[in-house]
Parts: structure tokens; sequence; C-alpha cells
């Protein structure tokens, strides 16, 4: 019978996926293995290879389409079979046969051949690992999915995918008490709790500009996703904000002297100190590492740092896990290397998933001070302004020091004010003495 291929969900908060381009067209012979199409997702554009040979029948979603995850976008008849030019697949929400092998570097246009990546790279709730889509895509479709008209369009509403779910309707069907139970416990595409909103933007012909006086850039899937995930942490996360100065002419100098004594071999920034300092300020006061879900809080056992990169058109977060074991020479090799495959948008998804605390650094770009958004569930992130020199007082006398001001921005259904404070005060003892990073 005809193999109906479907959008596979190929990252954690993956909803639907654009087709970038077609590797094979109707009337080819498939080879497992093979590349068949690329597929744009919210962090990148991915190489999707068949598993199931045949021959590409027919060619629902072409270039450029939008597609749900979970809606058909070809067909692919099997060996020597006879599929009618007018044969559809018989309904939507099943996972696709499908593999995802690796991604592609990203153009630097902005459309409509993909850019990589969200805002902030999401983190499961549920369970703080990484999910194995293609295992999913496969396990699924080993059977139909069984599930009522009502509970597709709630799921699809909601943002939850079906095939993660266990029906408890008759013969395992999945129907609407199985929908509101999964949105309750927080749990969609990626098992990340998020609830999707709607937000209508004006049609571009009612703005209130002159055609002639700008440029319609069209909003990749990347951006898109910057939109619906900052927003939803600012509108539901209870943020508070914390600001400390600290003082950098110490770190400064270990840092000249500790370059100058590699003779080349590595290359310390002042952000790699300010990872392993807040590496170390995690382990110090460990309630300030945790993630927020609606039945637990999740205390984390290592430091999975998010370091906010910017790429063309947005940002990812790629994560340096168990920051807190490696040294600082380690974070700082690492962070240089998922930095150049964030903006080849080359990374893999269980580079940027999986992080338990954030930090934005803007020092570099000559900002002062500013508040970073929350990146859900972690429930703190760490704002970091340029060193600068400052008029200070000091036992009743004014002197010039290097100074930095740290905002930390806090989830404070998570982090309490004096827990946001205790870590602070641990990171500016880490930096203020910065030999503390080496040990």
């Amino acid at each position: 019978m005809p193999i109906d291929v479907f959008m596979t969900q190929l990252s954690p908060t993956m909803t639907e996926g654009k087709i970038a381009r077609w590797l094979k067209k109707e009337g080819d012979t498939l080879e497992s293995g093979e590349v068949l199409v690329e597929i744009e997702t919210d962090k990148a554009t991915m190489e999707v290879e068949v598993i199931e040979e045949g021959t590409l029948h027919k060619i629902i979603a072409p270039e450029g389409m939008v597609i749900t995850v979970g809606e058909a976008i070809a067909v692919i008849a099997e060996e020597d079979e006879e599929v009618p030019d007018d044969y559809m697949p018989e309904s939507s929400g099943e996972p696709a046969v499908l593999e995802t092998t690796a991604t592609v570097d990203i153009p630097a246009s902005p459309a409509p051949v993909a850019k990589a990546i969200e805002a902030v790279a999401p983190s499961p709730v549920e369970a703080v690992q990484e999910v194995d889509m293609a295992t999913v895509a496969r396990a699924a479709n080993d059977k139909r999915i069984k599930a009522s008209p009502l509970a597709r369009r709630l799921a699809k509403q909601k943002g939850i995918n079906i095939a993660t779910l266990t029906g408890t309707g008759p013969r395992g069907r999945i129907v609407k008490a199985d929908i509101e139970k999964a949105s309750k416990r927080g749990i969609n595409l990626g098992g990340q709790s998020f609830t999707p909103i709607a937000l209508r933007p004006l049609p571009t012909g009612s703005m209130p500009y002159h055609a002639d006086e700008y440029d319609a850039i069209e909003n990749s899937m990347m951006r898109k996703a910057i939109s619906r995930r900052l927003t939803e942490s600012k509108q539901h996360v209870p943020h508070f904000y914390l600001s400390i100065d600290v003082q950098m002419d110490r770190l400064m100098d270990l840092r000249a002297q500790l370059n100058e004594s590699a003779d080349g071999s590595f290359k310390l920034s002042v952000n790699d100190f300010v990872v392993k300092a807040v590496a170390k300020a995690l382990v110090d006061v460990p309630t300030a590492n945790a993630s927020w879900t609606e039945t637990h809080i999740f205390q984390h056992k290592h430091a999975h740092i998010s370091i906010a990169v910017a790429i063309d058109g947005g940002l990812i977060t790629p994560v340096v896990r168990f920051s807190e074991q490696k040294s600082i020479v380690e974070i700082s090799n690492e962070i240089k290397e998922l930095a150049g495959k964030a903006r080849k948008g080359a990374l893999k998804p269980k580079e940027y998933t999986g992080g338990t605390f954030s930090i934005s650094n803007l020092g570099m770009y000559g900002i002062k001070q500013f508040q970073a958004i929350v990146n859900p569930p972690e429930g703190a992130i760490l704002a970091v302004g340029g060193t600068e020199e400052r008029a200070v007082a000091e036992n009743g006398h004014v002197v010039v020091k290097k100074m930095m001001t740290l905002t930390l921005s806090c989830d404070h259904r998570v982090v309490d004010g004096a827990v946001g404070a205790a870590f602070l005060n641990a990171l500016k003892k880490h930096i203020e003495c910065p030999a503390s990073v080496l040990i």
C-alpha cells in the first residue's frame, strides 16, 4: 500500500516546518539513506533522509510551503505498486517515514531558505533530557494514531503532539480528556511547558507606512519562534531583576597573564571567566540552578549553561554542559566551537537543549547594563554588561576601578529574591577573586 509521508517533528519545539528544497522529484526511485527533502524548522534547515524505499509518487507540499507537524507532504509507492493519480493520505497527524541526518549551512539572505534558530533554546520540563525525534517517529509509525476529530483539533490548537500521548478512550483512542490532561501537565511537542499565543498582526496593507518607504522581509521560522517564545516568557513568567557591580581589575590582570603564558595555545575572554564563575556560583547556591513545572521544581545537579550567541536574523543559546566540572580553557574552547556551529546553523539538538541557566553578554557592544528575558523553563538568566573604568569610593577615597554591572533576571516561581541575591554575591566573590575559577 502507499506510504504516506508526513511532516515530522525535527526539534523539541517544532510545530510546523517549511519545505526548503526537494532533493528528489516525482517518479524518482528512493533508496534508504538518501536525502529526500530539506525542511526549515524553528531552529535550522534540516536534511531529512528516506527510511522506506520505493518511488516518489506525489509531492503534496511544494517548496516554500509551511506545513503543520503531522500533515502530509508526499506519497511514496512501494516497489511495483500502482498508486492512483488521485490518491491522497487518509488523514493527517501521523508521523513521517523520515529521519533527520544533518543540518545544512544557512545562507546570509533572510528568505526563503533557512536560517537557524530561535531566541532562546528550550529545555524540556517533563524531564530535562534530549528527545530522539527520529526514534519517536519510527515508534509511532508502527501503528496508526487513533484520535477523535475533536481531540485532533484541540491538540493542534494547544501545540500538543498526539503521537506522544496514550489514549484512554475505546481501544486506546485519544479523546478530549487526554488532550486536556496533557495540557494541564505542561506537555507539548517537546515536553516543555508553554501555551501557544495567538497574535494577530496588522495586515500588510493596513500598515501606516508608504509602500515605497520600507522593505517587507518575510518572517523566517526562526524569527517566528523568537516572537512566540519571548512573548510567552514575558507574559507568563513573573520576572524580577537584581543588579550588582563587580570589580574587574584582578580578573583582567589574571586574564592577561594567562593569555600571555599560553603562547597562542588558547585565548581567554572575559566571558569565559564569567561562565566559569557562574558555574562555581551555581554550585555554591544550588537553589538558583532550578527549573519550574506546574507540579515540581527541578533543582539541577549540574550547571548546564546556555550561552546566547548572535547569528544573522536572531540568536541561539548553545549549552556548555557540566560547566562546573570543566576548566576555564575547556569552557573557552567549547564556546568557540559551539558558536562557530551556531553561525553555520550546524548545531545538533543536544547542543542547544537541556540548559539550566542562561548568560547573555552584550558588553562587547558597549552596553553598560540591560535586563534579559528568562529562558523557560530555566529559572534565571544573567545579563552581562561591559567592563569600564569608573570612579568609586574605597576606604574614604575616590579611586578609579574597572567595573562591570551584572543583572540577574529571575522567575519568581523558582528563584526568590534572597536566593537571587545569594547567587549574585557568590558570583561577585568568584569574579573579584578570579583565582577561584582556576581551582
